[in-house]
């Protein structure tokens, strides 16, 4: 799909953000601690099928850390794991899901905690609200995790979001939906008073994503309740076969884009990487 792009210095913001994002999701198997918006994975390297000796000189040497970034994405669900129903997909999504011990160190429960069996929908007034899931979805699930406040830094505010859909098309749809969204309403109300503002979508070249069939950036400012003034925002969403994962990180005073991007990017790569143990 032909993505349209704004022009300026935001977009190159948006775009080296993407390339920190994408640099940043090597270490998912590491262990370590939504925005309302509903939602691939990293291959784990170094199982090796070539018998027990001397390595071949002739092939590239990868690396034997779970969550390690092949060179190119080649999983494909195993077609008894994909979920068929909606207590099937259920099991994938709070078994792929990340707690506080399971995204970055530190972390604790956000409020609400979990949001489970709904749906998101943007309407012509940029308006976020929640209504049933839609027919083409079996379930999603979202948990919201936060880096406390402390050391004079605020507090920041980060979602996971799993979405199992019935068909890789309905998946490929919600990704693509995305994109355009930020265009339509680049200001968008998340309600309780949150607001995100100068939105910008970009989804990478296929050759560029390492660890999921398609995945997107998302860049924007973010105000509401407690953010003490206005923050950075990102956010990415990616795809695994019939299966969506979102990471959303609302910035706090103290931190810079980067710092936000590595987290968003940690999360991110581990969440794929229980989706793909799942659907292996």
């Amino acid at each position: 799909m032909m993505t349209k792009h704004r022009f300026g210095a935001g977009r190159a913001v948006a775009v080296a953000a993407a390339g920190v994002l994408l640099a940043g999701c090597g270490n998912a198997g590491t262990k370590a601690g939504e925005d309302p918006k509903p939602s691939a994975s990293v291959k784990q390297a170094g199982e090796s099928t070539e018998p027990s000796g001397s390595p071949d000189p002739k092939k590239p040497a990868e690396s034997k850390e779970p969550g390690a970034l092949p060179s190119a994405y080649d999983f494909t669900p195993s077609p008894d794991r994909v979920p068929k129903t909606a207590a099937e997909a259920r099991r994938l999504t709070r078994n792929a899901i990340l707690g506080e011990a399971d995204w970055t160190a530190g972390m604790v429960r956000g409020t609400p905690y979990e949001t489970a069996g709904t749906w998101t929908v943007l309407a012509d007034s940029c308006v976020w609200s929640r209504s049933a899931l839609p027919d083409g979805v079996l379930d999603s699930f979202t948990r919201r995790l936060d880096v406390p406040a402390q050391d004079g830094k605020g507090r920041v505010r980060g979602s996971v979001t799993v979405t199992v859909h019935k068909s890789v098309e309905g998946a490929d749809r919600e990704i693509k939906d995305t994109v355009q969204e930020s265009f339509r309403c680049p200001s968008q109300e998340l309600g309780g008073g949150q607001r995100l503002s100068g939105l910008m979508s970009l989804q990478f070249d296929q050759k560029d994503v390492r660890n999921a069939d398609a995945s997107l950036f998302e860049a924007g400012k973010f105000t509401g309740p407690g953010s003490d003034g206005t923050q950075d925002y990102v956010w990415s969403k990616s795809r695994i076969g019939s299966v969506t994962t979102a990471v959303s990180v609302k910035g706090a005073k103290g931190y810079e884009t980067t710092d936000l991007l590595r987290i968003a990017a940690e999360g991110g790569a581990k969440v794929l990487y229980r989706v793909e143990l799942e659907l292996k």
